[in-house]
């Protein structure tokens, strides 16, 4: 549970780190930072390793084979991205390549925070 609200946290900050930095990604405030955190959790939770699947499959698993499997895992994630700018009224993307840029900088983010709570965890 921990883990879960840490990424919810840490998703929301770098949403309003990325609003800020790109003109193309839009964000009201903290609070809806939170809420699009929560619902791109819940849609990553239900629907990425069906994204995943489909792409792995549309591509024939080549990416699988070469070792770099983290691209479609990727482009799952934008695709949640962007169910989630059409969910939310407070957020707005423009354009895919955007979603792509937040998708790679949210999965740097959630790594760093896996690796931080297993060290915890363990120690």
């Amino acid at each position: 549970m921990l883990q879960w609200i840490a990424h919810i946290l840490v998703d929301a900050i770098v949403l309003l780190i990325m609003a800020r930095l790109l003109s193309s990604v839009e964000l009201k405030g903290f609070k809806s930072a939170v809420i699009v955190a929560f619902i791109i959790g819940i849609l990553s939770f239900l629907l990425s390793w069906l994204l995943t699947a489909i792409l792995n499959f549309a591509t024939l698993g080549i990416f699988y084979f070469l070792g770099i499997g983290f691209v479609t895992r990727v482009i799952a994630y934008a695709i949640i991205i962007e169910i989630a700018d059409k969910i939310s009224s407070d957020f707005k993307i423009h354009g895919f390549w955007s979603s792509v840029w937040l998708a790679i900088i949210m999965s740097i983010f959630s790594g760093l925070v896996d690796a931080i709570l297993f060290q915890s965890a363990t120690l």
